[in-house]
């Protein structure tokens, strides 16, 4: 198992986001979930649906914490 955790700068998130992907104008590190299955369905969160299992947090300034391909292990705690 790696330990490597994957710094995704540009919030993969749809949290009150009020427009749509392809309106997004700032860089965003894609999802690498999404690119081993060639989709682009998977977001880090999604407000009051989920969190994705590989999120592991948020650093300042929007930099998404993933840890894929492993499920983060606290993410039920």
């Amino acid at each position: 198992m790696s330990d490597v955790l994957h710094r995704l700068h540009g919030a993969n998130m749809d949290i009150d986001l009020a427009t749509k992907p392809d309106d997004i104008t700032w860089s965003q590190v894609p999802c690498p979930w999404n690119a081993a299955e060639g989709v682009a369905s998977h977001r880090c969160a999604v407000k009051n649906v989920s969190i994705c299992p590989f999120f592991c947090g948020i650093e300042y300034l929007d930099i998404v914490l993933c840890g894929y391909p492993n499920v983060n292990p606290h993410k039920d705690n």
